[in-house]
């Protein structure tokens, strides 16, 4: 079975829930201590087998492009001052033989559309998807999400998904699985619903912002009819996919953090700042002097 080498990010959104912070710079690109969102996220693709990175972007997501490309005065001052260190990690936000593709998307018609726009550049491979802001924090044996999704598609050959449980009363928050366990111990997704209301969710598993899809999901997005706004919505077209192929549901092992809320971000901040290999014992000894 193929390894996965290419990833999609989905980054066009405009990031509301963070404005004024995000009206001149994407949220993708806010900082978690010393890095922004993004590039955690490529780190994990990274990880995970990932050497052709698609980025789907839209208006003022230039910033994104910037970080990526090489900064030749940057590095210029940095070698002439003898910043060995810091030149370094200007130098390898991206390791060598892995590539950035960016793709406009020149309408917000919701995350199918977005995924759609990387067909020219996925083809009929299978590859995977991360959303940025759902920050996932890799296990305790190293392994992120895309890595996790990775070993189960080469063994399987199927489509995968990131699941977690959340409270039931949160359904209508998420794409929410109903599954049934195969004699493999897989869980099988048998429906999927958009953001359904407690009282009528299949389930309380919430997809969360990783999946591993096969080439078929393209056919799929090109059938699904828009919806509100014309927007397309991935889950619809995941639906349609699963009437033709296995899609598998993964309840991965980490801790996510949804740093599309101001909350998620915030605590993202902290447990990150704490765990820093520089900052972490000064500040753990700076929040036992506040009054909490």
């Amino acid at each position: 079975m193929a390894k996965i080498k290419k990833v999609v990010f989905p980054v066009a959104g405009l990031g509301t829930r963070f404005l004024p912070a995000t009206k001149a710079s994407p949220k993708e690109m806010l900082p978690i201590v010393d890095r922004p969102l993004i590039q955690y996220a490529t780190d994990e693709a990274v990880d995970g087998g990932g050497e052709q990175l698609v980025f789907i972007t839209g208006r003022h997501k230039r910033s994104i492009e910037d970080h990526y490309d090489k900064a030749y005065e940057l590095e210029h001052e940095l070698a002439d001052a003898g910043k060995k260190q810091l030149l370094n990690l200007a130098q390898t936000v991206i390791p060598e033989g892995v590539h950035c593709i960016y793709v406009r998307q020149p309408e917000a018609l919701g995350l199918g559309h977005a995924v759609l726009c990387a067909e020219p550049v996925v083809g009929n491979d299978a590859f995977a998807i991360i959303l940025a802001d759902d920050l996932i924090r890799a296990a305790d044996d190293g392994k992120g999400a895309v890595e996790q999704m990775a070993e189960i598609h080469e063994r399987t050959g199927a489509s995968v998904i990131c699941v977690e449980e959340v409270p039931p009363g949160d359904t209508d928050k998420y794409g929410i699985v109903e599954t049934e366990r195969g004699d493999d111990g897989l869980l099988r997704i048998t429906s999927i619903v958009e953001k359904p209301e407690p009282s009528v969710a299949p389930s309380n598993l919430a997809v969360v912002g990783r999946y591993l899809l096969t080439g078929t999901i393209f056919k799929k997005l090109h059938e699904t009819t828009p919806g509100a706004g014309g927007e397309i919505q991935l889950t619809d077209a995941i639906a349609g996919l699963l009437k033709e192929e296995a899609v598998i549901a993964h309840p991965f092992t980490g801790k996510r953090y949804d740093c599309g809320s101001k909350d998620g971000y915030l605590q993202a901040t902290v447990e990150y700042a704490l765990e820093h290999p520089e900052l972490g014992a000064t500040f753990r000894d700076y929040l036992k002097t506040m009054d909490l």
